[in-house]
């Protein structure tokens, strides 16, 4: 059994969506954290429409917020309790994504996950698993759980795009090419950008690459 995401919806901004962008949220935040972002992209990318669901649980470490998986550095929760969470939040955001193609009329391949923090870590989780393989992934700010199953499970190779801020004092910068590393090893397209004196957050020259790149995956 899934639980049921709640997500609000903005776009497109002219016709029928011909794309979407999901945002997933980092720990401690909601959809909203993110959905502002539409508001720079969505004039360049007008036949998209944009999702961002809250995470499926409220946050142990902040009850405003919600998580995808409690930290046990951060709430005192055990790696069994992080496992069973992660898992079931995998099966949650599946369901959401295949929802959210179904309402569009969309293809895997129309679709992008542009996550932040622990959305990121959602993203680089899901996204190789998911067959039909899905138009990209865009990770702010986060790292690749489990890298060493990585070969051995992913049915699907999207492209992807990693970004970091050099003065990240939450996520260790070093997760970008961590991650890099292992994605490549296991044959993935991957693309990375370091936002330089940013820290846990999401700058301007991060966000203007991220368009880039979904601009060139779609063909605009």
């Amino acid at each position: 059994m899934t639980r049921e995401l709640k997500s609000d919806r903005r776009g497109p901004d002219a016709g029928e969506a011909k794309s979407a962008v999901i945002f997933l949220h980092g720990y401690g935040a909601d959809g909203n954290d993110l959905m502002g972002l539409a508001d720079p992209l969505a004039p360049h990318l007008p036949e998209t429409v944009f999702y961002a669901p809250n995470a499926p649980e409220r946050c142990v470490g902040n009850p405003f917020g919600y998580q995808w998986f409690p930290i046990p550095r951060m709430d005192g929760s055990s790696e069994g309790q992080m496992r069973a969470s992660f898992e079931q939040s995998q099966a949650d955001l599946n369901a959401f994504l295949d929802k959210v193609l179904e309402d569009e009329g969309l293809n895997a391949d129309q679709l992008v996950l542009l996550g932040f923090s622990q959305g990121t870590m959602m993203s680089l989780q899901v996204a190789p698993r998911r067959d039909p393989q899905i138009l990209g992934v865009i990770g702010f700010s986060g790292r690749l759980i489990d890298p060493e199953k990585l070969s051995a499970e992913a049915v699907a190779k999207p492209p992807i795009l990693l970004l970091h801020g050099d003065a990240d004092d939450v996520v260790p910068p070093a997760s970008l090419p961590e991650a890099g590393s292992a994605l490549q090893e296991a044959g993935f397209e991957v693309y990375a950008h370091v936002m330089q004196g940013t820290a846990h957050g999401i700058a301007p020259d991060g966000l203007s690459t991220a368009l880039a790149f979904m601009k060139q995956k779609l063909g605009l």
